[in-house]
């Protein structure tokens, strides 16, 4: 038994680190939108849940012919070989959907890649699923007194692993990259099976027998027992309300945590080791028949409307404790439920946990797509946590007690008083709680599948646009001359232009100021709605048949597009460090940009700055080696550096002769905000503050380029812990 909890110890890190990094190469090769990486996530959950039925039904059929730790062992090698296919696989699929069709839209993109991740990851995935019934089965074999709990039993190790999954990675990834580090998770993999088959050999099942298809009826523990059909429900319920809340706490705690990979980690790793505490709590109480107590869902209710309280503004509690106390309750419990229902409902049968267990990775797969394209959208965050949360009130009361008989030694008049206070407590934090955007006024605010986009303030210096809480940009004349100093740099003038990012509509407005047709691309629907909040006679550019917005990723959008462009310009959400940013600073990027300029054109690439030298340095690289020309100006305010490249070289030009590049209109855009300037003052500024490329790669000359499987910019760690800036910003961080 020793030999299997290892076993799963380690395939549960594993299996978590494969589900990040495929995420993460998925998004490179397919975008980053929302409904994609929905696709991807629900591949990977549904091909558990298939594994896990499949290997169940495996089992009952030929548990007698063969011993199910050899099988354990070939579905653990295929799991090591799927490291190796799948970013191929990935790769393959993306080529052949661009070669196939490179003009279709957004939209229609979406089933072709949806069949293709289906079948790239599913079967992989179905793997990972087969290793629960398998090993049950193994441990039923062995003759195991453990047998009749053995799902919880591989549960609790199975998630300590995970926990280890969710964190571990990310030095790993910050040191060798993301395929590097998947091959040394497929190294686990094949030990995991090399052993597990010479375990096969070493000690004989002591029986080989067919594995009945129904255990023996259980005993009636008590009134109002739980029936089979009752356990199924609740595990499709819990598993579609624990990752529904998870897509709900993202967009709660980003305003406290940020948007680096070590805040999504955070989130994970919390929420993973209270369920470790909440499983160990199950095996070591020994207590499955608390599952009859209705009382306990009634708890599950209340725990997922638990995070109105922390995160609240007005509640100060540094951020980690902050999510802390928010999730812990909520997972906890259901590390608790999940693995005591599962025993119930198996009682060590591989075919009946292998069935339980797909349930409730069935409720996992329609949990997030609930919450996400349903909950959020229309209700928020708030109401969605209170819709999640009602299912479990209505259990806890249709479990009531119907007599005077005790339920889990709890007579009817003590339940019902219980089932009260939870209830109307639930009530009381709903209504009492104040929700983040509330903190501003004047503000808009607008949900969509993506993120809940917050427009605030009422003067020129105090307009923000924040994305699930983030500061994302203001206006600034640095968002203008992204847009006026590229194309003040060409030797015609420009005939169409393209920006990557939206964000205030500050750039797009520029780019219709020159008079030619201007596309801009935002990933979050809900932005460019929100342009009217701060440029208030945006409306008629904004109808101008010039302008053209499309919601997309940016970079998947180059990709599929055929469109010619004399200027490019990409202004990656901030903070540089953003969960998925280097997508959008890569050689690969550039690589694409390139396709699209015009003979002569200029790609600008604005770096907001603000972070260490060697980030700069990877950002710096990446563009110088991916074109042969490039110049870098100081931002007019703050750290920012716009990098200007091109495939010819970029003409040396004084501030007059580029503010007499401008037409009148652009000329009268660029000044707005500074009326006691001149285009020619304001080129003069930018101009004089020129950057050496080679002296900003030289402050950190070991770092690699930014590429989609080095990102420098966003896993940063390792390399900053002798910071001091570094160390005082993360004890702030945690502490205040």
């Amino acid at each position: 038994m020793q030999w299997f909890f290892c076993f799963f110890l380690v395939s549960g890190f594993c299996s978590i680190l494969y589900e990040i990094v495929w995420l993460r190469i998925s998004m490179a090769q397919f975008g980053v939108t929302t409904a994609m990486v929905s696709l991807v996530l629900s591949a990977f959950m549904v091909g558990l849940g298939v594994g896990s039925w499949g290997a169940g039904l495996v089992s009952r059929k030929r548990g007698s012919q063969f011993p199910a730790l050899r099988l354990y062992a070939l579905v653990e090698l295929l799991i090591g070989l799927s490291a190796i296919a799948v970013p191929v696989e990935l790769r393959w699929g993306r080529e052949l959907l661009l070669k196939t069709d490179r003009g279709m839209s957004l939209t229609t993109f979406y089933l072709p890649s949806a069949v293709w991740l289906a079948i790239t990851l599913v079967p992989w995935c179905a793997c990972m699923g087969a290793t629960f019934p398998f090993m049950m089965a193994a441990i039923k074999q062995d003759g195991s007194e453990k047998n009749a709990k053995s799902f919880s039993f591989l549960y609790l190790p199975n998630i300590i692993g995970a926990t280890a999954g969710a964190v571990l990675p990310l030095f790993l990834i910050e040191l060798f990259g993301f395929h590097h580090t998947l091959r040394m998770a497929a190294v686990l993999n094949l030990l995991l099976a090399g052993t597990a088959l010479w375990l096969s050999f070493y000690r004989k099942p002591v029986a080989l027998r067919k594995i009945e298809a129904h255990p023996e009826p259980l005993p009636l523990l008590a009134a109002g027992t739980l029936s089979d059909r009752a356990l199924l429900v609740l595990l499709f319920g819990s598993g579609l309300t624990s990752m529904g809340v998870e897509v709900v706490w993202v967009r709660l705690y980003t305003p406290s945590l940020g948007t680096l990979v070590y805040a999504f980690a955070a989130i994970l790793g919390l929420y993973l080791v209270a369920m470790d505490v909440g499983s160990w709590i199950y095996r070591r109480a020994n207590r499955d028949h608390i599952l009859d107590n209705g009382l306990l869902w009634a708890a599950l209710g209340f725990s997922v409307i638990v995070p109105f309280l922390t995160a609240d503004p007005r509640l100060h509690l540094p951020a980690i404790l902050r999510v802390l106390l928010g999730i812990l309750p909520f997972s906890a419990l259901v590390g608790f439920v999940t693995p005591a229902v599962l025993d119930r409902f198996s009682r060590g049968n591989p075919d009946r946990a292998g069935t339980g267990y797909a349930i409730n990775i069935a409720g996992c797969v329609l949990g997030p797509l609930l919450a996400g394209f349903l909950l959020l959208p229309a209700a928020g965050e708030r109401l969605s946590l209170c819709i999640l949360a009602l299912p479990w009130f209505l259990v806890a009361f249709k479990y009531r007690p119907e007599s005077r008989v005790s339920i889990g030694a709890v007579t009817r008049s003590r339940y019902f008083l219980g089932w009260c206070v939870l209830t109307l407590g639930s009530m009381a934090v709903a209504f009492s709680s104040k929700a983040y955007e509330q903190q501003y006024w004047p503000r808009e605010v607008r949900r969509d599948s993506t993120a809940t986009v917050i427009a605030r303030g009422s003067t020129l210096d105090g307009k923000r646009l924040l994305v699930n809480g983030v500061g994302m940009t203001m206006l600034s004349s640095d968002a203008k001359m992204m847009v006026h100093l590229p194309s003040a740099f060409l030797s015609r003038p420009p005939q169409n232009l393209l920006a990557i990012c939206f964000g205030m509509g500050t750039s797009h407005l520029s780019m219709l100021s020159w008079g030619v047709p201007s596309t801009t691309v935002e990933l979050v629907p809900s932005v460019p709605g929100l342009v009217t909040f701060f440029h208030p006679n945006a409306a008629p550019l904004m109808s101008s048949p010039l302008s053209h917005v499309v919601i997309d990723d940016g970079r998947f959008f180059l990709e599929r597009s055929s469109g010619q462009y004399d200027v490019i310009t990409i202004d990656p959400p901030p903070p540089v460090s953003a969960a998925g940013s280097s997508l959008l600073y890569s050689k690969e990027l550039y690589a694409t940009a390139q396709r699209h300029l015009r003979p002569g054109g200029i790609l600008q690439q604005w770096y907001p700055g603000g972070t260490d030298p060697a980030t700069t340095a990877a950002v710096a690289r990446a563009i110088k080696e991916s074109f042969p020309f490039v110049r870098a100006f100081a931002s007019m305010s703050g750290p920012g550096i716009h990098f200007l490249a091109s495939m010819t070289p970029i003409p040396q030009r004084s501030a007059s002769e580029l503010a007499g590049k401008l037409p009148s209109t652009a000329s009268r855009d660029l000044v707005e905000w500074l009326p006691a300037s001149s285009s020619e003052e304001l080129f003069e500024i930018v101009v004089g503050r020129e950057l050496s490329l080679d002296t900003i790669i030289r402050r950190a000359p070991g770092v690699p380029a930014v590429q989609d499987d080095r990102a420098v910019n966003e896993y940063f760690l390792l390399r900053r812990l002798g910071d001091r800036e570094f160390q005082r910003q993360v004890f702030h961080y945690v502490f205040f």
